[in-house]
């Protein structure tokens, strides 16, 4: 593959450059694509050429209403359709959920799903990062989320399960608990784009919890899990109002003709379906062993259809990726453009093993040579090392502490002076994962504020030290969680400050330094103890008509279907 191909790298903000794309750029042949996280055994060849013989009359008519569509998912769901809204992809539905139901602030742990943290920034939104720490495995800690959102004073709470790009995990009833302890604020969103992949549990997925709630959202994605990136076709489950809310601003063809075709043959494919994902978790195990096995690389635990793996010392990022393209034919995500992350991480998809044992051998040549005696590619970045492009989102970052657009115009018009730490990044634990200082994180032992500080003085570049070898993450250890309060009922005086999910003495943070000033919402925020505006109560959803909860043990029809978490298997 000409080495042209890699400078359309440089030209990406925040994502990898599409597949056709780099095919253009080369002589017609993509690569082995170990970078888009799609299942590589579903579709079936015989559903691809079904599809191929009806070409052309998908393109050439109008699909049907998104109604009917989503009628159609939803007897093969068991959801009751008012609870869903489906989107032209989960972007699209990250794109509404902003704009109608994100008023002030929204917190998501990072590193993430990069939407996550640049939709709410391009609309003027600040947005809390919690960082997830390299030490830990990049777990996330939900009691410590909690004290953070709460110190922040967060409006909205963000989760992705399994996150992307680590994979890591979160049971159920931990979620569920997250969920309750939070249902003051105006907004939980639970991302479940990966969760089928997941098998560390039976039934891992909280939608049918979510209906309940007057403030809970659950998204989920089709394109990953049905290897059908391209149709771009998603849907996000919640209480009547709220999924009525979303659904009501979709363009009636929202959903294209393609995406009608899928959704209609699944209820005929649903044994094929199930062992797809069976042959993904096992190809997952297989590949995180073999990965394993070469010296200094780290692989963390997932539950995704892909692994987050940190580089041996000295390794570079973009050079690794660059050299796996032009020399191996191999692409892979490297994650220097990913807030919270760095240059040293790549996120590989599971595929065969026959695409497995390539790139190994790929990666044995790019990063030892032939005598493995050290590592052929050197370091070629300081500081954050974002390698591709992310100016537009660290400059929001940067200048206006997570507060997006409309505090850069306000630093710009008012001179907002900016915290002392956007001048020089953070680094986690371990000393490989830089997180933007800037992102209004609280840090562990933070120094005292003077109330009359000088004018910070130039921060000494440290000299570069030998970086421990990394050794592998033990599998994270389900948490004890804290029981949550009851759903608190709206008073007329102002309710206090809901309580935190674990004793302080476990969490508790100093008192933070006082925060940039921000541009005041048009609107105040939601009072602790009231329902989201347009939400409605668990009482009132449990009595709304035709939201009978159906039992998750089978999709109707189709026996051979999973269950609505996609965890069952096939039958006979």
């Amino acid at each position: 593959m000409p080495d042209n191909v890699t400078s359309l790298f440089r030209s990406t903000a925040a994502h990898s450059p599409s597949m056709a794309a780099l095919t253009r750029e080369s002589d017609g042949a993509g690569p082995v694509d170990f970078c888009i996280p799609c299942n590589p055994y579903f579709p079936t060849p015989a559903m691809f050429e079904e599809m191929a013989a009806r070409l052309r009359d998908i393109i050439t008519y109008y699909p049907s209403s998104a109604d009917t569509i989503t009628a159609e998912l939803c007897s093969l769901l068991q959801l009751p359709p008012q609870c869903v809204a489906m989107g032209n992809g989960s972007t699209e539905l990250i794109t509404w959920i902003d704009h109608l139901l994100v008023r002030e602030s929204l917190a998501v742990p990072v590193p993430t799903f990069g939407r996550w943290t640049d939709q709410p920034m391009e609309t003027g939104k600040r947005v809390d990062m919690f960082p997830l720490q390299e030490s830990s495995g990049f777990a996330l800690d939900l009691a410590q989320y909690a004290e953070f959102i709460r110190a922040r004073g967060t409006r909205v709470a963000v989760i992705c399960n399994p996150n992307n790009p680590d994979g890591g995990f979160l049971h159920k009833h931990a979620v569920v608990q997250f969920m309750d302890a939070m249902a003051d604020l105006d907004l939980v969103v639970i991302d479940e784009s990966f969760l089928e992949f997941a098998d560390a549990e039976n039934e891992p997925s909280v939608v049918q919890e979510a209906m309940l709630r007057p403030n809970v959202i659950v998204l989920r994605s089709l394109g990953k899990n049905f290897g059908l990136h391209g149709i771009r076709f998603g849907y996000l489950v919640a209480n009547p109002a709220l999924a009525g809310r979303v659904r009501s601003m979709l363009p009636k063809w929202n959903l294209n003709s393609f995406a009608e075709h899928v959704v209609f043959m699944l209820k005929e494919h649903g044994a094929e379906y199930a062992q797809s994902l069976h042959q993904v978790r096992r190809d997952r195990m297989d590949m995180s062993g073999q990965l394993s096995s070469l010296p200094g690389l780290t692989v963390y635990p997932s539950q995704g259809n892909f692994l987050f793996v940190r580089l041996p010392v000295g390794a570079e990022g973009t050079v690794v990726r660059d050299r796996l393209l032009t020399e191996h034919r191999i692409l892979v995500r490297e994650c220097g453009n990913k807030i919270g992350s760095s240059s040293r991480f790549l996120r590989l998809v599971v595929r065969p093993q026959v695409d497995v044992r390539r790139l190994v051998t790929g990666l044995e040549q790019v990063l030892y040579g032939t005598s493995r005696r050290g590592a052929a590619v050197s370091e070629q970045a300081t500081g954050t090392a974002y390698s591709s492009g992310t100016a537009a989102v660290d400059r929001l970052v940067s200048q206006t502490n997570g507060a997006g657009t409309r505090g850069l115009a306000q630093a710009a018009g008012a001179g907002m002076p900016l915290p002392a730490a956007a001048s020089a990044p953070a680094v986690g634990p371990g000393g490989g994962m830089p997180v933007p200082a800037a992102a209004g994180l609280p840090q562990p032992e933070p120094q005292p504020v003077p109330q009359e500080a000088p004018r910070p003085q130039p921060v000494p570049v440290p000299q570069p030290v030998p970086v421990p070898q990394p050794v592998p993450v033990p599998q994270p250890q389900p948490q004890q969680f804290p029981q949550p309060a009851a759903y608190p009922e709206p008073a007329p005086q102002p309710a206090p400050a809901a309580p935190p999910l674990a004793p302080a003495a476990a969490f508790a943070a100093p008192a933070p330094a006082p925060a940039p000033t921000q541009v005041p919402p048009a609107t105040g925020p939601t009072p602790p103890g009231v329902p989201a505006r347009g939400g409605l109560t668990a009482a009132q959803v449990r009595g709304t008509d035709g939201l009978s909860m159906a039992p998750a043990t089978g999709w109707p029809g189709a026996q051979s279907w999973p269950d609505a978490a996609g965890m069952g298997q096939a039958a006979g």
